[in-house]
């Protein structure tokens, strides 16, 4: 039979186990694929790009994962499905055809490797 004094120790230490494998587990819980680099940025004023390129925070499902530009009209300019890198998983593209001057808009949905689903867009401007 443990004393009083040692079931206070082992609990502490039962607790601070506890505390830091859900500390240590957090990051997991919240892995949200949020962009890091976005080709051309949120408000750029560009010469017309080729394609669109997002970097993400997190390893991307491809089959969920998708990118659309579109003009002012909300017409669709890229010229095929976006696509994740298969070598970074990271990294989501779409080709786009001539743009004309204009501001467009990037549409993304991003769902990481663990399932969580995010979704954002952002404006750049061709010149």
């Amino acid at each position: 039979m443990l004393s009083t004094g040692h079931t206070m120790t082992f609990r502490s230490a039962l607790r601070g186990a506890l505390a830091f494998a859900l500390a240590a587990a957090a990051p997991l819980a919240l892995a949200h694929a949020l962009p890091k680099l976005q080709q051309p940025g949120p408000g750029a004023t560009v010469s017309a790009p080729h394609e669109v390129s997002i970097e993400f925070g997190e390893r991307l499902e491809p089959t969920f994962s998708s990118m659309l530009v579109t003009n002012a009209h909300g017409t669709q300019v890229n010229t095929e499905k976006s696509a994740v890198d298969a070598n970074d998983k990271k990294h989501m593209s779409v080709a786009l055809g001539n743009l004309a001057p204009g501001v467009y808009t990037v549409q993304w949905t991003a769902v990481a490797a663990d399932g969580h689903r995010t979704q954002g867009h952002y404006n750049f401007t061709v010149k």
